[in-house]
C-alpha cells in the first residue's frame, strides 16, 4: 500500500501557487467553497462582479494543478515503451509544437508530448505579462486566446490518461478523483466556451454521460 500512497502523491511538475491574500487566491477559495456544495455548474459560473479574464485565470491555474497530480499518479505507467505515441484511443494522435521552439508538429511519445506541453503551459503561467499575479495589472487583449489554447492541450492529457492509463487510475482507486476534476473542466470550458467541440471528441461520449445527469 505504501507504494501506491507514494506513487500517487508523486508530482509531476512543481505546483503553481497563487500568492496569499492577493485577490486571485480569494477568487480560488471562493471556487473551491462553490465546488463543495456539490453543483458543478453553479460553481463553474462567473461570480458577481468579477472579471471574467481574472476567474478563467485564477481557474486555469487550478485545472493545471490539478491535471499536474492525476498524471503525476501514473507517470510510472506512461512510458516510451508504453505509450511510444501520444495518442487519446485508435483514433486521435497529437503531435506537438510550440510554435516558437518546435515550430514543425513532431511526433513524439506520450510522456515526451506530455512533458512538452505542461512545461509550455508552466511557462505561460509564469509569464507576468499573460498571468498577471499582482492587483490592478491588466491582462493582454489576447488572454483568452491564449487561456484557450492552454485549457485545449490541458485536455490532451485527460484524454490520454482516460484512453491509455484508466485501468493504472483504477488500480490507484483514483477514478472517482479524476471523474471529478475532469466534470469540473468540462463544465468550465463549456460555460465560457473555450474549446471547440471537435477537440473534445475523444471524449464525446463520456462528457455526454458525466454531463447529462447535471443539466
Amino acid at each position: 500500500v505504501s507504494i501506491i500512497l507514494n506513487r500517487s502523491s508523486k508530482t509531476f511538475k512543481p505546483k503553481k501557487n497563487i500568492p496569499e491574500g492577493s485577490h486571485q487566491y480569494e477568487l480560488l477559495k471562493h471556487a473551491e467553497a462553490t465546488l463543495g456544495s456539490g453543483n458543478l455548474r453553479m460553481a463553474v459560473m462567473l461570480p458577481e462582479g468579477e472579471d471574467l479574464n481574472e476567474w478563467v485565470a485564477v481557474n486555469t491555474v487550478d485545472f493545471f494543478n490539478q491535471i499536474n497530480m492525476l498524471y503525476g499518479t501514473i507517470t510510472d505507467f506512461c512510458t516510451e515503451e508504453s505509450c511510444p505515441v501520444m495518442s487519446a484511443g485508435p483514433k486521435y494522435e497529437y503531435h506537438w509544437a510550440d510554435g516558437t521552439n518546435i515550430k514543425k508538429p513532431v511526433k513524439c511519445s506520450a510522456p515526451k508530448y506530455i512533458d512538452y506541453l505542461m512545461t509550455w503551459v508552466q511557462d505561460q503561467l509564469d509569464d507576468e505579462t499573460l498571468f498577471p499575479s499582482k492587483i490592478g495589472v491588466p491582462f493582454k487583449r489576447n488572454f483568452i486566446t491564449v487561456a484557450k489554447t492552454i485549457l485545449k492541450r490541458l485536455f490532451r492529457v485527460y484524454a490520454h490518461i482516460y484512453h491509455q492509463h484508466f485501468d493504472s487510475v483504477m488500480q490507484l482507486q483514483e477514478e472517482a478523483h479524476l471523474n471529478t476534476s475532469f466534470k469540473h473542466f468540462i463544465f468550465f470550458v463549456q460555460e465560457f466556451n473555450l474549446i471547440d467541440r471537435k477537440e473534445l471528441a475523444p471524449l464525446q461520449e463520456l462528457i455526454e454521460k458525466l454531463t447529462t445527469k447535471d443539466r
